[in-house]
């Protein structure tokens, strides 16, 4: 989200890079995952997708380039060899772990002899690459300066045994040959940093600059992981939450456009500026998101929403081909009356049942709280005759009849509006009572009003 933001802020180049070397973490499924989420959220690409599983070729010349050049050497080191090693070194008390940056450059003062025997006896061989004395100095576009002493890197792998890349060593050639100007990333990658660094000198190429963003907690303020829920983009889709308001939440978690509002993706890159992006880990609140993909929903109009909750209805089994049709009017009403207490589009389907269908069920709590009054025994028969009365059942008429009603009976309006609201939608809350009553109808509000009975058998089942 930032690199696109910042690309198209500086009126630069976004670039889709698929890194894919590792097999036994890569899959076309994943591939397509990233790509169908980036076009859902509006991220295009102008160059790309770049897969680096296709330039294997590229890296591995590239790595024997340094080899040739005396920047790097073959290592014919097993993962048990140098760990035996290392355990020896350390039980003997001989040098600091830092005096051999992790390694022990084994390979490094092999002889002529004892590479041909090696080489003999078919040994994997790794490309490592010869770390030199000396600080590593970078200016961090977000942490500010940055200063590493190379005693503190080890000799790191370029090619491995298998002969596939390691990240350092594609991300850099990648970089170079697409002439990437800014590295932004998350922070974990810091540590990398200084070894990507060396690599783009021991290439005659000029680094580019590089930022680094705190990484998203869950709300344990831990590392945002799949044990927190939904971390997939293609979920947030699923679960009916809108593109703009998903990129809206991603972007203003570590960066604040100005005033808390939705903003277009064009406003956003705008707007958008490293040095407003925050150091703090920011905290993935769905809260925060439910809030902007509601405002999102509540400020679009019928029409515009009519394709999305038409998938949501088709999904949920409640769509009918006559909403598109001769009910279309009524069906966008509907949609217009639901939107304002819908969070995401698939609460569409919920609210809507009591609507589309002869059934419904029954909040017990709700029902314990508001049909228990006696009165209404006496009450709601009187105003189901009234509501019989009423020609044109519509909002401003059915309120004028319930008030009157109320009055006449001695009773508060709220008593029967709470009713009313718990056997038409069989929940405490919904959108005004007297549009709901319009919307469903005389003949199917009538019918609700005479399952009080019903209604009250939820209570005696739930044990209330």
């Amino acid at each position: 989200m930032f690199n696109w933001l910042y690309a198209r802020s500086q009126g630069g180049r976004f670039i889709l890079r698929i890194e894919d070397t590792d097999m036994a973490r890569s899959s076309d499924i994943m591939t397509e995952g990233i790509i169908a989420g980036l076009r859902w959220l509006g991220l295009d690409w102008d160059e790309g997708p770049i897969f680096q599983s296709q330039r294997l070729d590229r890296y591995r010349q590239k790595a024997w380039e340094l080899v040739e050049k005396g920047l790097a050497y073959v290592c014919y080191c097993t993962p048990e060899e140098i760990q035996e090693r290392t355990k020896k070194m350390a039980a003997s008390g001989k040098g600091e772990p830092g005096d051999f940056r992790g390694y022990d450059r084994f390979c490094l003062g092999l002889s002529e002899t004892q590479r041909q025997r090696l080489e003999s006896e078919g040994r994997a061989k790794a490309v490592r690459f010869l770390v030199t004395d000396g600080d590593i100095r970078y200016a961090d576009r977000i942490h500010g300066d940055i200063t590493v002493d190379s005693q503190n890197i080890e000799d790191f792998v370029l090619l491995r045994g298998d002969g596939l890349p390691t990240y350092h060593l594609s991300v850099v050639v990648d970089d170079m040959d697409s002439g990437i100007s800014l590295v932004l990333r998350g922070d974990d990658h810091i540590s990398n940093t200084p070894k990507q660094i060396l690599l783009y000198r021991a290439f005659g190429a000029k680094p580019p600059k590089f930022a680094h963003l705190a990484l998203i907690l869950g709300p344990d303020k831990k590392k945002l992981s799949k044990r927190h829920g939904g971390t997939s983009v293609l979920e947030f889709r699923d679960q009916g939450y809108l593109p703009l308001a998903f990129c809206n939440f991603l972007a203003q978690m570590s960066w604040s456009p100005g005033e808390e509002r939705i903003y277009s993706l064009d406003e956003m890159a705008g707007k958008f500026s490293l040095n407003k992006v925050s150091k703090g880990s920011p905290v993935f609140d769905l809260n925060k998101l439910e809030w902007l993909n509601g405002k999102l929903i509540s400020g679009m109009g019928a029409g515009e929403l009519m394709p999305l909750v038409r998938r949501e209805m088709e999904s949920a089994s409640l769509w009918d081909e006559a909403f598109a049709g001769e009910r279309r009017v009524w069906f966008e009403k509907m949609v217009d009356l639901l939107k304002e207490r819908s969070r995401t589009i698939r609460e569409f389907s919920k609210r809507a049942r009591p609507f589309l269908e002869d059934e419904i069920d029954y909040d017990p709590e709700g029902a314990a709280r508001h049909l228990t009054d006696e009165r209404l025994d006496r009450v709601l028969p009187l105003l189901a005759e009234d509501f019989e009365a009423v020609e044109d059942f519509a909002a401003e008429k059915i309120e004028t009849v319930l008030r009157e009603r109320a009055e006449k009976e001695g009773v508060k309006a709220a008593v029967l509006i709470h009713a009313l609201r718990m056997l038409v939608v069989g929940e405490p809350v919904s959108p005004g009572i007297f549009d709901v009553l319009e919307l469903a109808g005389k003949e199917k509000t009538l019918e609700r009003m005479a399952r009080l009975a019903r209604a009250r058998s939820t209570i005696e089942k739930k044990g209330g």
